[in-house]
């Protein structure tokens, strides 16, 4: 079974190529990052799978299936800062969002809902929070909630979006252990990403782009200095000295 099937996704905006011609496969039950600099289309990427996005050309497969026959298998969690963290919302309730598609027309929150909402809750070490208003919380403690409505979908392919950008290494460190643990389950698992070193050392496979496809497959065949080049270009001896130098010291510590 694929993950994913993308056939010669391309996608611009305003007339200018954000994605080109895009052709990738993805077996299911894997980790996978996406990596690239900055501006390299990964973003727009994830939008397109979802259908965030309208591409001018291009095939997509998710389990082998079009998007539109995969209602409730599919979650996707946004970069933070494209929220409204100012919505009069707690965290229960928006916990409980990723719930509604499995809700019949006219349908209320069930009991079973709410008892899922205060399980994922506490996988992510939210629970003690579930009535505060979300703009009240870290931003280590609003990734957590997004996770956890994603978990609460029950979902069989998630995609993130730099889901460990500015957080704290408490929450970095629980979240890779939920999705490590959702992938050992079965499920398929796609995070934009940018620290590279954790690449090679959390994740399956790695898909690099910008704004083409420069490799993908499993991490320890592609995250190699010649695909990096290719994807990164000039840029990319300065990005081996950081790498080399966050391996070093991790190694010490």
């Amino acid at each position: 079974m694929k993950a994913l099937d993308v056939k010669q996704l391309t996608v611009s905006y305003h007339d200018s190529p954000v994605l080109w011609d895009i052709s990738l496969e993805i077996p299911a039950g894997k980790l996978v990052a996406i990596v690239g600099p900055n501006g390299a289309g990964k973003s727009t990427f994830l939008k397109a799978i979802l259908g965030l996005v309208e591409p001018i050309s291009g095939k997509i497969l998710i389990l082998g299936e079009p998007l539109k026959n995969l209602k409730n298998r599919l979650a996707y969690v946004p970069q933070r800062d494209s929220v409204d963290w100012d919505f009069p919302i707690t965290v229960k309730e928006l916990v409980l969002m990723g719930r509604y598609g499995r809700l019949k027309w006219g349908e209320w929150i069930r009991d079973a809902d709410y008892a899922a909402c205060e399980h994922v809750l506490k996988e992510v070490g939210m629970l003690d929070f579930k009535d505060r208003q979300i703009n009240e919380l870290s931003g280590g403690q609003k990734q957590r909630i997004f996770i956890a409505r994603a978990l609460i979908q029950e979902a069989d392919v998630l995609f993130l979006d730099e889901p460990f950008a500015g957080i704290d290494l408490a929450s970095e460190k629980l979240i890779m252990t939920l999705l490590r643990n959702l992938v050992n389950k079965g499920k398929s698992v796609f995070v934009v990403h940018h620290d590279l070193p954790s690449v090679e050392t959390h994740f399956d496979w790695a898909i690099l782009l910008n704004l083409r496809l420069t490799a993908f497959g499993p991490v320890h065949q592609v995250m190699n200095a010649t695909t990096l080049a290719d994807t990164y270009g000039k840029s990319f001896h300065l990005i081996e000295e950081l790498v080399k130098a966050k391996k070093d010291k991790i190694d010490k510590s």
